[in-house]
């Protein structure tokens, strides 16, 4: 398999990649385990990447958007509140473009999209609950079938990676779609399956949830990318003409 392009340099320890930086906005390359901001959710853990960035730069920022504490990849933050207000209305709206790529069980379809309403909160039984709307695009880029068996009925095991274009931002709504699809994200602890995320980790030597946010993309402005590192570097194909975050879906 041809070596993925390769990713930066690490960052000095304690601070974060810089992806991107304008008098109106700086993106970072948020490593797995980081969470955005503090949370009452992991109200132990006391790093996270808004209090890193601020005194990094040596100034108060603006969230964006949010990623999944265990979710690498780019994360987006406006230097003053008119900046949140315009670029967060954008979020809000859904006119940002943003792209993964996830190593999930099975093989799905080769591409296609998903509208399953989702519950407004993930972190509760959803009977209940108002249910939003929620769409989601994906596009298969590799199969694997890796030599070990997690159920007794096969031999092997097998594993996709796919790109994912979430049209809506729901929480958690890439893994709760590829769970309603039957073909959860492997490393998820919360909508996965602890037995292929515990083989695959210890087939590929690293836990973690294998969801990194490749692009993003915003409507009028600049288009950040964060290559995938190089624990990637298994799972991806000849990115020849398919980058992560290339123009590999239909509008």
């Amino acid at each position: 398999m041809p070596t993925p392009q390769a990713a930066p340099p690490p960052p000095p320890a304690g601070t974060l990649r810089v992806l991107h930086s304008d008098a109106d906005l700086v993106a970072v390359d948020k490593p797995a385990g980081l969470l955005v901001h503090p949370s009452a959710l992991d109200a132990h853990e006391q790093r996270h990447a808004l209090g890193l960035l601020q005194n990094q730069l040596g100034q108060r920022l603006h969230p964006l958007h949010r990623l999944d504490k265990g979710t690498s990849g780019v994360l987006l933050f406006a230097r003053h509140a008119q900046a949140a207000r315009h670029w967060g209305a954008a979020f809000e709206a859904g006119t940002v473009a943003k792209r993964y790529i996830a190593l999930v069980r099975g093989w799905p379809a080769e591409s296609g999209s998903t509208a399953q309403p989702l519950a407004r909160d993930p972190e509760q039984p959803s009977r209940g609950q108002p249910q939003l709307a929620a769409h989601t695009r994906w596009r298969r880029l590799a199969c694997h079938e890796w030599p070990f068996s997690v159920d007794p009925r096969h031999p092997s095991s097998r594993y996709a990676l796919v790109e994912v274009e979430p049209l809506t931002g729901r929480r958690h709504q890439i893994r709760r779609h590829f769970k309603q699809l039957a073909h959860p994200l492997v490393g998820d602890t919360t909508h996965g399956k602890g037995p292929h995320n515990r083989a695959v980790a210890a087939w590929l030597g690293t836990q973690r949830l294998w969801l990194h946010a490749c692009s993003v993309a915003l409507p009028g402005g600049p288009r950040i990318v964060a290559p995938p590192g190089p624990e990637w570097a298994a799972l991806l194909p000849d990115w020849t003409g398919a980058r992560p975050g290339g123009a590999i879906m239909p509008g």
